[in-house]
């Protein structure tokens, strides 16, 4: 599974939303990988940011 997939798979999951570093403490995966796929997933649509560094899922 790619780092994007993971942080996804992790923000799915999560009823609220996440914080980067949560993220990675989730997934076990470095804060500045989960930050890339971050803005990967921004960038594709495919998550939001609700309030400021805060992540969750488009719905």
């Amino acid at each position: 599974m790619s780092t994007n997939d993971s942080v996804y798979e992790a923000l799915k999951k999560s009823k609220e939303p996440m914080k980067a570093g949560e993220i990675s403490e989730l997934t076990g995966i470095e804060k500045k990988e989960v930050d890339k796929a971050i803005k990967q997933l921004k960038q594709e649509d495919k998550i939001t940011s609700p309030k400021r560094c805060y992540y969750s899922v488009n719905e």
